[in-house]
């Protein structure tokens, strides 16, 4: 393995060492010949982290990497939600460890953080042939879990194993899982390399161009909406009410209601709106049905939020992640329209779904599955 000089000025952490791709055209074709700059790095104002000037560094294969290949061990874990991609992520992680890098160690870590120092089972052993086949299923074959979380015991595994790599894949609370751990590495002077990849169904990481399982995501409401729109079009006055995700932001609910070209209203956390009075929710609801007889509604689970004339009490839970447990927009939209047909003598019916875990527990399609690749 050949040695050079460290060119990353300033750093004096690892020694640098050319990579093994270098001039391989027989490796796989995701590194294609091309190497990322060695000083490549997103500076964005407005992705500075408080006033440390921190950037992020461009992802994508460097002619100089910091480990050698043949002494790196490598965990994967995966952490939150599931969605679509999780697998195809997976499987290419140790492909492209296995066989551009020549890594032979690599673990998987099942269940999320507490995986790291529950069970000595929670350790996996992955390689090429385990993998094959992932990227054809659903979810992680690693499983996952929101919370567990303790550096300390993560740390104090994670030297035992004897890992230098670890991969990270999640999203806010994985991640503010990996700046704690890289503080906990630098208690103990240890030099472990930490990668997180990001994971959000939602597609709300405005410094990457696109988070994978978004478009599967999308394909999936579709479907979802194109059967709200039937059940609606079944009935007289018929209301198809699809809510979709979208906790603080509305990407899949608004690509997916222009998607279907079946949607009549599509409400999301970011647009305000009133639910009753002259320009209404409701009354311009009634409108529509009393002129069509039919109307398709998709609302993002966050939109309550964006109501402006209804009080929605919060639920005053939380997750294991610390995210607030939202009150179901869609059940208070599906009372409060029946209340006002009551009220107004008005016949109304509405079909309420809810497809959230349907579309991101499915594989990915063709479009993420490549994204992830």
């Amino acid at each position: 393995m050949k040695r050079c000089d460290n060119i990353l000025e300033g750093s004096s952490i690892f020694q640098t060492i050319v990579n093994p791709c270098y001039g391989d055209p027989a490796l796989r074709s995701v590194m294609k010949g091309a190497f990322i700059g060695e000083k490549a790095f997103l500076k964005p104002d407005s992705f500075f982290i408080g006033e440390n000037n921190i950037g992020f560094q461009r992802s994508g294969p460097r002619l100089h990497i910091a480990l050698d290949p043949s002494q790196v061990k490598v965990a994967i874990v995966t952490c939150g939600g599931i969605c679509p991609g999780l697998n195809v992520v997976i499987r290419e992680l140790v492909m492209s460890l296995y066989f551009n890098y020549g890594v032979r160690t690599i673990y998987g870590i099942k269940w999320g953080y507490s995986g790291f120092y529950m069970h000595e089972e929670s350790w996996i052993t992955l390689d090429p042939k385990y993998v094959a086949d992932i990227h054809l299923q659903g979810g992680t074959i690693l499983g996952t879990s929101r919370g567990g979380f303790d550096g300390v015991k993560i740390t104090d595994s994670i030297e035992a194993k004897g890992i230098n790599m670890i991969f990270s894949i999640g999203g806010d609370g994985t991640h503010r899982g990996i700046m704690a751990l890289s503080k906990e590495f630098q208690k103990r002077n240890l030099k472990i390399v930490l990668a997180g990849i990001p994971k959000t169904i939602d597609n709300d990481i405005p410094i990457i161009d696109r988070s994978f399982g978004f478009e599967t995501a999308i394909e999936q409401a579709v479907n979802v909406i194109r059967c709200a729109n039937v059940e609606a079009l079944s009935s007289h006055n018929g209301i198809g009410l699809v809510k979709l995700f979208g906790r603080s932001c509305g990407f899949i609910t608004l690509q997916a209601a222009l998607s279907s070209r079946d949607t009549n209203i599509c409400l999301i956390p970011e647009s305000k709106f009133n639910l009753y009075g002259e320009h209404g929710l409701i009354e311009f609801l009634f409108k529509r049905l009393e002129a069509k007889h039919h109307c398709v509604i998709v609302v993002a689970e966050g939109a309550g939020d964006a109501v402006l004339d209804l009080k929605i009490d919060s639920t005053g839970r939380f997750d294991k992640s610390g995210n607030p447990v939202l009150p179901d927009i869609g059940n208070i939209l599906k009372e409060e329209i029946k209340k006002f047909s009551d009220e107004k003598k008005i016949e109304a019916n509405v079909k309420y779904i809810d497809p959230t875990y349907i579309i991101r527990g499915c594989p990915a399609n063709s479009f993420d599955s490549h994204y992830c690749s």
